[in-house]
């Protein structure tokens, strides 16, 4: 794994050398928004209850004193210091390749953002390919993307939906999408979507990989920042590098190195207070074992 963190390590530095200013992003102060179809309240949308299976890999809602819930926190302990440094407030998550678990860290990230920043967070399935997050959120199918894109006259946020009582919005895809491309170069939704995400503290977009497709780098203009998802024994080192070579501008601001423990399901605050209760061994799970944002 050498050659891929000398890779990594080498495109974070040049991106860092790019970033100039310090702009801290400042909540929004209204009640509501205008966007096009009226001032709408986030309390007033509808609210879906998520029925998320233990199996599901989002700890951050099913097993949060683990120690891959805690490592989401550090994640976003980092995503706020780096905030105080520069403009950040929505960023992507992407991978080099298929199956290295970004929709899982996106997943996981906004649940933790909502639930322990205090902050108001819109989770985006920028996946119109290959949308999965619903099932990953236990949600039932609910219109989004797809159904807005063919209602010329409706505004984007009549498609976001609350999760819970949590302080956290759900855009979904609405489907597989037959022209992606066409939806996400539009000027229209470059449009709706600065206007929703000016309501919000954090935006989240679940986006596809780096490979073969080209949408992250469509996301990557339309956002503030990369977060890049490396799956260990997954990545191949040259499509990594080629895949950020697609970028226009990288806008990288950190890499998450998503493995595998078997430390996962032990309790992490039983075991970091030494209590005499025992912990249980169980099986590997993905977790994030390195942040480099």
């Amino acid at each position: 794994m050498s050659r891929l963190y000398e890779a990594l390590r080498k495109s974070e530095m040049e991106n860092q050398q790019k970033v100039a200013g310090a702009l801290v992003s400042s909540r929004p102060s209204e009640a509501s928004l205008d966007l096009g179809g009226g001032p709408i309240e986030l309390e007033r949308t509808p609210t879906e209850r998520s029925r998320v299976s233990s199996e599901s890999h989002l700890v951050a809602m099913t097993e949060p004193q683990s120690l891959a819930a805690e490592k989401f926190r550090v994640l976003v302990t980092r995503l706020g210091n780096l905030r105080a440094q520069r403009e950040l407030k929505s960023l992507q998550v992407t991978s080099g390749v298929a199956e290295e678990g970004k929709t899982i860290i996106a997943a996981n990230l906004a649940v933790t953002l909502a639930r322990h920043s205090q902050s108001k967070v819109l989770l985006v399935e920028g996946d119109l390919h290959k949308p999965s997050m619903n099932a990953l959120l236990g949600l039932n199918l609910m219109n989004g993307v797809r159904q807005w894109w063919s209602d010329t006259n409706a505004p984007l946020s009549n498609f976001i939906t609350r999760i819970d009582d949590l302080p956290l919005w759900f855009l979904a895809a609405g489907g597989k999408c037959e022209q992606p491309a066409e939806i996400l170069q539009s000027g229209r939704l470059a449009e709706q979507f600065a206007q929703l995400s000016g309501w919000f503290d954090w935006v989240v977009v679940d986006s596809t990989p780096l490979l073969p497709m080209a949408d992250a780098n469509i996301w990557n203009r339309l956002v503030d920042g990369t977060l890049l998802v490396v799956r260990e024994g997954v990545t191949p080192v040259k499509a990594l590098k080629k895949g950020l070579e697609s970028l226009d501008n990288a806008k990288l601001i950190g890499v998450v190195l998503n493995t595998a423990s078997e430390f996962d399901r032990v309790n992490y605050y039983e075991q970091y207070y030494a209590t005499t209760k025992p912990a249980s061994n169980g099986h590997s799970k993905e977790k994030i074992s390195e942040v480099g944002a």
